[in-house]
């Protein structure tokens, strides 16, 4: 059966020669059609080819270019970008058509380009039809490009039809409250120019000045006076007069334009890998298993979370195989986590490998399993103030709480901003030009964007005489900048009987804190928030040690609910000027970059602020952390500085209740110190002395089983007795 089955398939089989014989039969069939037909055909291919060109000129070469486009697409299975990009295909679609109505304008483009450009209409029709093709066509590719170059086109078209100020001759320089230009000052008033002057620029709105009103005037030259009272009235004009501003009891808030947009400065990610790379081979290289699992950039230093591996033991196990040889195998005993402190004990070799100046190492971060090493920047950027203000975690904030303070940026480039009211003391800490003074202003501006006067008060403490006295014409100031050090005592005397009188007012009202207080009432009924601010601590300390320690611990401990908040700062964060109690009553610190270890233990009680870089890098340690947080904090130029001044200073309230100089700065209480309490052992230690020609120290000590300071009391009481009894005599 097989062979009958084989020998029909081969019978029905035919040979291979057959194909080779029909495929020669139809091309000479083809050949021999087209050779009869072939001027009906050439007529008809030339009537198809002229015809196609007459319509599509060279605007044919744009399909083929855009068919070629999407067999590419099929080709490499990209199809699926036509619906994902759809915005961009049709964009390239309009640019085409674009493309073809330029080709028609040089006579080119056949038929279908002359309806792009309506044909024959005159050439200025084509043209804006070409241009308003290409806009839409921009539109659709990359709309978010094309708003941005309009808005910047608009806003250079409408400053080229803004009105310039007239050129001043000499440079505007930095505006001194002390030392106001041609200017009678008074706490009342303001800049008020002499009668005698005969200058052409025209007076500003009233600037206040807390100066004290046994000031006398104070000139200077006439070119000074005009280039202040002319930024003046540049200032109040273009920020002050806006109908969009925020009113309050009648006061204007600032508008947010008044600050200046910082650029920032991003590294590549291809330097933040290859930085990873290396710290993972430093590690490598001193036996510890470790990898980089997150980048974090920042402003001045970039974070490497670091995970710790694993450490392994083995042992080995020798076994015979069938032909009689020994194996050896490796079987893994135990499997551990590396220790952190192997990881943390490499910080110089790490800091050698990246050919940092210095690296700090955070072990563990917290709500994280990670190390994190924190590598300074090549380049490193600002933080201004206004992008802190404007992130949605400030403004989160301060729809709470309008003493919200923007402190700048994390290691991470996260915003980290605090509330005042529930720090609700700072103390600052760093050494010089790290950046302290920075801070303050930054805080001080927060303060002055978002409160009035009959919001917030500031009382100012300036031994240095040049940090805060730019200051002076605000009208937020309870009295002027202080720059004495005996007004300074007085100051602080004054807010701690201020405390006093305002718990008794709460008593009365039966009100708890200032926010109870301040429910219900509005404008001068606000009892307003007071906010000490010092810029130096060190020289209150050296001048009166004892008594602004008590007073400081004692407003601290007591004023937060009477709405008193201080912030206190220092370049010299030693155990003299920072004490225990001072510690303890400031739970909120931030400690800039300073020159030992041991000074970053007195800040923070932690180690780490020696290895800081200065210029606004600093450790932020809140009152709920338990381990400082590293910062750039923001930073605020003095021209932003003078541009609130003068929008503050050019508004004038005579119902805003204001602090008489005379208030603060009282005369300290005079009195006869207490005598001391007589010991209980006195009367026996007299009849010590009785029974006995000679006593000492050593003597009460020995038989009153005492204390030598105790012991020595009793002697000098005894002594001061025996004085008492010959003056007597």
């Amino acid at each position: 059966m097989a062979k009958q089955k084989a020998s029909r398939s081969k019978a029905n089989r035919k040979p291979a020669g057959w194909k080779g014989i029909w495929w020669v039969v139809l091309v000479v069939l083809a050949g021999t059609y087209l050779f009869w037909q072939w001027s009906g055909l050439s007529f008809w291919a030339n009537n198809v080819v002229n015809g196609i060109w007459l319509r599509l000129g060279w605007g044919l070469a744009l399909i083929i270019i855009c068919v070629g486009v999407l067999l590419g697409l099929v080709w490499q299975r990209k199809l699926a970008s036509l619906f994902s990009h759809f915005n961009r295909w049709l964009g390239g679609i309009v640019f085409v058509l674009a493309a073809w109505g330029v080709l028609a304008l040089l006579g080119m483009g056949g038929s279908f380009g002359e309806a792009i450009i309506d044909y024959p209409s005159p050439d200025f029709i084509g043209i804006f039809r070409v241009l308003g093709l290409a806009v839409i066509g921009g539109i659709l590719f990359a709309p978010g490009a094309f708003f941005r170059l309009a808005v910047g086109f608009f806003s250079w078209l409408g400053r080229q039809f803004e009105r310039r100020p007239a050129p001043v001759s000499k440079p505007l320089p930095r505006m001194k409250p002390t030392s106001p230009p041609v200017a009678t000052i008074s706490r009342h008033g303001g800049i008020k120019p002499e009668a005698e002057s005969n200058s052409v620029t025209p007076t500003p709105p009233a600037m206040t000045s807390a100066t004290s009103p046994r000031t006398a005037p104070v000139t200077v030259p006439e070119p000074e006076k005009s280039s202040l009272m002319q930024v003046a009235q540049d200032v109040w004009k273009k920020y002050g007069e806006s109908p969009d501003l925020i009113t309050i009891d009648g006061w204007r808030l600032p508008p947010i334009d008044i600050l200046d947009k910082t650029p920032e400065v991003e590294l590549s990610e291809a330097d933040n890998l290859q930085r990873a790379k290396l710290i993972e081979d430093a590690i490598a290289s001193y036996g510890v298993d470790a990898k980089v699992v997150q980048i974090n950039a920042g402003p001045t230093v970039t974070q490497f979370g670091v995970e710790p591996g694993w450490d392994r033991k083995f042992k080995e196990k020798r076994e015979r195989d069938k032909e009689g040889n020994v194996r050896v195998t490796l079987q893994e005993v135990s499997k551990t986590r590396v220790k952190v402190d192997k990881v943390t004990a490499l910080a110089n070799d790490l800091a050698l490998a990246l050919a940092a100046p210095s690296i700090r190492i955070e072990a563990p971060v917290p709500g994280t399993s990670v190390i994190g090493i924190e590598v300074p920047n090549v380049i490193s950027s600002a933080v201004g103030v206004r992008g802190v203000i404007e992130s949605s975690v400030f403004q989160r904030l301060l729809a709470k709480n309008k003493l919200s303070l923007a402190l700048g940026k994390g290691a991470g480039g996260e915003v980290v901003s605090g509330d005042l009211t529930r720090m609700p003391h700072l103390l600052i800490a760093g050494a010089t030009g790290s950046g302290k003074t920075v801070c303050l202003n930054s805080i001080v501006c927060c303060l002055l964007l978002h409160n009035t006067p009959n919001d917030v008060r500031l009382i100012m403490i300036d031994p240095k005489r040049v940090e805060l006295t730019p200051y002076n014409s605000i009208p937020h100031l309870a009295a002027p900048v202080i720059v004495n050090t005996d007004k300074a005592l007085s100051a602080l005397r004054w807010l701690n009987q201020q405390m006093d009188q305002r718990y008794k007012k709460l008593a009365e009202f039966g009100a708890r804190n200032i926010e109870a207080y301040n429910r219900n009432r509005q404008g001068t009924e606000r009892m307003p928030y007071l906010i000490l601010i010092i810029d130096e601590l060190a020289d209150l300390m050296m001048a009166g040690f004892d008594e602004v320690e008590h007073i400081l611990c004692r407003l601290a401990q007591l004023a937060r609910a009477t709405g008193i908040h201080l912030v206190v700062a220092t370049q010299r964060p030693s155990v003299d000027v920072v004490t225990g109690l001072i510690k303890a009553n400031f739970p909120t610190r931030i400690s800039f970059a300073v020159t030992s270890q041991i000074d970053s233990r007195t800040i923070l009680d932690f180690g780490g602020a020696e290895k800081l870089l200065g210029r606004g890098d600093m450790l932020y340690m809140p009152t709920e952390a338990s381990k400082p947080k590293r910062l750039q904090g923001c930073f605020v130029s003095d021209a932003e500085t003078e541009r609130l001044v003068y929008f503050w200073g050019g508004q004038k309230q005579k119902e805003a209740a204001q602090l008489k100089v005379e208030e603060v700065i009282i005369p300290p209480a005079t009195g006869k110190r207490a005598a001391p309490a007589r010991d209980p052992l006195l009367e026996t230690a007299r009849k010590l002395v009785e029974e006995h020609t000679h006593i000492s120290t050593s003597f009460l000590q020995r038989k009153l089983r005492i204390g030598y300071p105790r012991a020595a009391r009793i002697m000098e009481q005894l002594d001061e007795e025996d004085r008492e009894r010959e003056g007597e005599g």
